[in-house]
This record gives C-alpha cells, sequence and structure tokens, in this order.
C-alpha cells in the first residue's frame, strides 16, 4: 500500500508583515504592576490562598510549575509570567505547541492572533513564511544541539539568530555515531537533509527579534529556568510548512516532556498552576505524576503532600471535593478538573479571567516581598 500524501511544497507562503492581526503587545501587554483590575471577592480569595501555597512551597524548596494555555500569551501575560519567573516565585513554565508560536510572533513583530475564519476561508491560515521557517528551523537545530522545544525557540530570540553549522560537520556526526550517541547523528541526518532542502548556507542566520523584552521562553533561556513546549502533531501552523521535520519536533518535546516530569518529581510540597488549559496541562500532569511517584515509591518517598490551583472561565457548580459527578453530567467531561481530582493533593478551582487572575498573584507576592 502506498498512501497518496499531500505536497506542502505546492502551498504559498506570505511574509508575516503581510498579515493582519488582533494583538498588539505594545498596545496590549498588561503590566505587572498598577492599573490591576477589579478583583472579584471570590478571585481575590483563591489569589490569596494561592499566593500563600506559593510563599509556603519557596520557602521549603519545593517545585511550583505554571502549566497555561496559549490564550494566556495573547492575552498580553508576558511580562507578568517574566515577572513571577524572575522573582523566584514560578520554577517551571508549560504551554502547549500554540503559546509557544505566539511568545515567538510576539518577539519577532510585536504581533499575534490571525483571523482564522477568514484566513482559512482565503487558503492563507498558517501560511507565513517567517513563523514556519523559523521555528521549523530552531527545532531541527535545537534538536540536533541538545535542547528543548520551548529552549530551542528561546534560544532563536536570545541569541538572535541561529548558527547554521556546515554540513560537513554534520556528516562526520552521521559518521561516527556512537551506539551511546545515536541520537545525535540522527538528529545531524535530519538537520542536513533540511538544510539542503532550503540551500541555507552554513553561518550565522540573524533573525532580529525587536520586541524580544516580551519573549517569555527568551527569559527562561536566559535565566536557566525550564519552559517546556507539549505540542499535538497537526494542531499548529509550523506543521503546514515544508520546513517542518517530524523526527525533530518528537526529540525536542520528548526531552520537554521529560523534563516537565521532573519538575513535577520535586512537587512534595509544592504548588501546581494550570490556567487556561482544558487539555494539555492535565494530560501530561496525570501521566508525570503517576511516573514521579513510581520511583519515590521505589526508594520509600512520596510526591503526596501539594496543592494544585485550575484557573478557568467555565463555571462551575459541582463540588468536585465531594467526587466525580456521574457520566450524565456535563462537568464529567471537564478534563482539567476531572483529571485533576483524581490526583490527590488539595485542589482548588476559580473561575476567573487570567488577565485578572495572574497579575492580582504576582502582585499578592510582590507584596509579600517588602
Amino acid at each position: 500500500m502506498n498512501p497518496r500524501r499531500f505536497d506542502r511544497k505546492e502551498l504559498k507562503f506570505k511574509p508575516l508583515k503581510d498579515r493582519r492581526n488582533k494583538v498588539n503587545i505594545r498596545r496590549d501587554a498588561v503590566p505587572p504592576e498598577g492599573n490591576v483590575p477589579v478583583v472579584p471577592g471570590d478571585v481575590e480569595r483563591a489569589v490569596k490562598k494561592t499566593a500563600e501555597h506559593i510563599r509556603n512551597a519557596r520557602a521549603q524548596g519545593s517545585a511550583v510549575i505554571l502549566a497555561f494555555g496559549a490564550h494566556t500569551i495573547k492575552n498580553g501575560l508576558g511580562p507578568v509570567l517574566i515577572r513571577l519567573m524572575n522573582a523566584g516565585w514560578i520554577t517551571h513554565l508549560a504551554t502547549n505547541g500554540a503559546g509557544i508560536i505566539h511568545d515567538w510572533e510576539i518577539t519577532f513583530q510585536g504581533e499575534t492572533s490571525e483571523d482564522v475564519r477568514e484566513n482559512v476561508r482565503l487558503g492563507e491560515f498558517g501560511m507565513w513564511e517567517e513563523t514556519g521557517l523559523y521555528i521549523n528551523l530552531a527545532i531541527a537545530v535545537g534538536a540536533w544541539r541538545g535542547f528543548g522545544y520551548g529552549e530551542s525557540i528561546g534560544a532563536l530570540v536570545s541569541e538572535q539568530g541561529i548558527d547554521i553549522p556546515e554540513q560537513g560537520e554534520l556528516e562526520e556526526e552521521m559518521r561516527k555515531g556512537t551506539t551511546k550517541e545515536l541520537w545525535k547523528a540522527a538528529a545531524a541526518a535530519d538537520l542536513l537533509s533540511l538544510l539542503r532542502e532550503l540551500r541555507l548556507r552554513p553561518g550565522r542566520l540573524s533573525v532580529p527579534h525587536p520586541c524580544r523584552e516580551y519573549g517569555v521562553q527568551a527569559a527562561a533561556f536566559e535565566s536557566g529556568i525550564p519552559f517546556t513546549g507539549h505540542p499535538m502533531f497537526g494542531c499548529d501552523i509550523i506543521y503546514v510548512h515544508p520546513a517542518n521535520v517530524g523526527a525533530a519536533v518528537g526529540r525536542t518535546a520528548e526531552r520537554d516532556f521529560l523534563s516537565f516530569a521532573y519538575s513535577v518529581s520535586k512537587l512534595e510540597g509544592g504548588v501546581y498552576l494550570s490556567v487556561g488549559s482544558a487539555v494539555m496541562s492535565p494530560m501530561i500532569f496525570e501521566k508525570s505524576l503517576s511516573m514521579a511517584r513510581n520511583v519515590c515509591l521505589q526508594q520509600d518517598g512520596a510526591v503526596n503532600t501539594f496543592a494544585i490551583h485550575v484557573v478557568d472561565l467555565a463555571q462551575m457548580d459541582w463540588d468536585w471535593k465531594k467526587g466525580e459527578p456521574p457520566p450524565t453530567d456535563p462537568a464529567y467531561y471537564l478534563r482539567y478538573l476531572k483529571t485533576f481530582s483524581r490526583m490527590g493533593g488539595d485542589i482548588h478551582y476559580v473561575q476567573a479571567d487570567n488577565r485578572v487572575f495572574l497579575p492580582a498573584l504576582y502582585n499578592a507576592l510582590a507584596t509579600s516581598q517588602e
């Protein structure tokens, strides 16, 4: 059987500067301090409780992991995330493939978020040359350098470009690949194939990022704090570009999953904060927690005492502390509550806009440092 497959080389791409965007970061960025929106009473109580748990976790050296959906970036909260991270309150950041892309586009041109309805109608959704080329190339080079998914894009922004290796260097890497480092030979082969396909010459490929101060991945890369990307193949616009290399995506995403799992293994006494992620966050958390407990139980350890704080926009009428609703109740299918309710720990849910919750959380934590 030889199934027919779509040829991405037939696609026509446009310059990213020609795209109309809904988000302009200079206009829409949420400042970490000042002009904090009015915080409703239930949200204020949730913020205080979350801040208390984070302070206690950091005081004893436990992990504080923040997993979030792409709208956290689209809503201009990059500066808040950077401040939380640089202040030492967050020890690990995690997002999906769209979050990675929006963060990069903001650093590259200060804008992001196209009109999906209109551009699908025109056959132009996702057909943007720079996003597809630079992100895929950075991932392919990052796979060879031993980087993770988010780390590869953080390096692209922080280093203001990509160093393209000599083809001879990659060929030598393929020849000398040892049993211990066959992954590097394979990554070199993937990268060599891509460079030949794109006809890229070795040397410095400069990619300026005039809005790099808004880039969360770059800030994490520079500070050495894990920022992991957890993509689903085919879900993001970079997959439509011929520069996409599936093996490189898999290699870097696998590293990020294992980095995330390691952070979860340090969650005893810590905090897991999930903001606006309906599927990615609960799915990677449950597998990672099971992995962490598997090893801890072998060593007479535990990952049982931690707080989970879930923030989303859905109204919640079911009391999850009393158990799961029956499958006939729509609440049963809210993955971000059903999954977390099964994990143990101390779970909290608040209905809140992330543009209200996260700045309020930062200010609550900053006040406690004064």
